[in-house]
């Protein structure tokens, strides 16, 4: 597979369970320059800090079995909620005429829950799917290995 050409103009937005950035390409396809448009972060901490409370029980209609129910995780919850926070952003945008190519970079687990949130309108606008985590990075990092990745899928 070849890399991902960035069109001018084309938005990045890179993204996990906590934070998402948002970036236009101010450069060519041959030289990416991306520029941060926007920024999501949501405070998500761990699961011990947002649930107190102990796991359920579950009661066997015939006997008297019992059997613990497993513990809710919050944070994964919220990482899921926060996935479609980032799917509305970009629907926003979208319909504003913000832009016309887009490129997503995230984690698996995101990138799923975004698939399934993503209105028509920004799916069809989806050019390069990369299922990475790269939100800690630096952009000129991020260019480097988003326009030398082997591993994508392309529709430019």
């Amino acid at each position: 597979m070849t890399a991902i050409a960035i069109d001018h103009n084309a938005w990045v937005m890179v993204g996990d369970g906590e934070k998402a950035l948002f970036f236009r390409n101010e450069g060519d396809a041959t030289y990416p320059n991306l520029e941060v448009v926007n920024v999501l972060k949501q405070d998500n901490p761990r699961t011990s800090e947002q649930g107190t409370d102990r796991p359920g029980r579950a009661f066997s209609s015939m006997g008297a079995n019992r059997s613990a129910l497993q513990e809710t995780d919050w944070h994964k919850l919220e990482k899921h909620r926060f996935a479609k926070e980032i799917a509305d952003t970009l629907y926003t945008a979208a319909h504003r005429g913000k832009y016309s190519k887009l490129v997503i970079a995230a984690p698996p687990m995101i990138m799923g829950d975004l698939r399934k949130a993503f209105h028509k309108e920004v799916s069809d606008k989806v050019v390069a799917e990369v299922s990475k985590d790269l939100t800690n990075m630096a952009p000129h990092e991020i260019e480097r290995i988003l326009v030398g990745n082997t591993n994508n899928r392309t529709g430019a």
